[in-house]
């Protein structure tokens, strides 16, 4: 029993190892990883069924603040740009003990909310900041990286910045280039 203990204790460095690899694979500008959230209701909402719409995730919790304080500008700005192609997707960190309080929240919110727990999105590391988020352009390309933003929780400006030419960019190559390098430039900014 012992050695099956030890064993086990000596894997747990890997399982975390591999998760923040993952996240630190992240690359702007290529294919995002896949996600899908399994909603409170029981739908399950994929990033691939997204494709052709600009898609935010984030990453949340009942028990923190700076989330309280990002949701509901996150979910009018989502409400406001739905029409342009704009879905965000709420996870949320709490376990199955706080669904309660998840499901008071998610009934303010204008986008769907699910537990982690339930839901898939390993490529996107461990959880360790909250509020965090990702986008994800209209032909699956990762746009923003909120494991790189020193500021991660949401303001409208930010979004308008980020999320706002995502919304209105055409197919063509010229205009995503661009969009991507004013992404890199402004998370480079939030860094330095």
């Amino acid at each position: 029993m012992l050695k099956i203990l030890r064993a086990s204790i000596a894997t747990l460095p890997l399982l975390f190892t591999t998760a923040v690899v993952c996240a630190n694979d992240l690359e702007l500008g290529q294919a995002a990883p896949p996600a899908t959230l399994t909603t409170l209701d029981g739908h399950s909402i994929s990033t691939r069924a997204l494709r052709g719409h600009t898609v935010i995730l984030t990453f949340w919790a009942t028990w923190c603040e700076p989330c309280q304080q990002e949701l509901p500008i996150l979910s009018r700005y989502a409400a406001a740009h739905r029409d342009q192609g704009l879905e965000v997707l709420g996870f949320s960190l709490d376990d199955s003990d706080g669904l309660d309080k998840v499901r008071t929240i998610a009934q303010q919110l204008h986008f769907p909310v699910g537990l982690l727990d339930n839901s898939t999105a390993t490529g996107y590391g461990r959880m360790w900041r909250i509020p965090v988020s990702f986008v994800i352009d209209r032909d699956g390309i990762l746009r923003y990286d909120g494991w790189k933003a020193e500021q991660p929780a949401w303001n409208e400006a930010r979004l308008t910045a980020v999320v706002g030419p995502l919304l209105t960019a055409s197919n063509h190559s010229a205009v995503k280039s661009n969009i991507a390098k004013k992404i890199s430039a402004s998370q480079s900014d939030q860094i330095h």
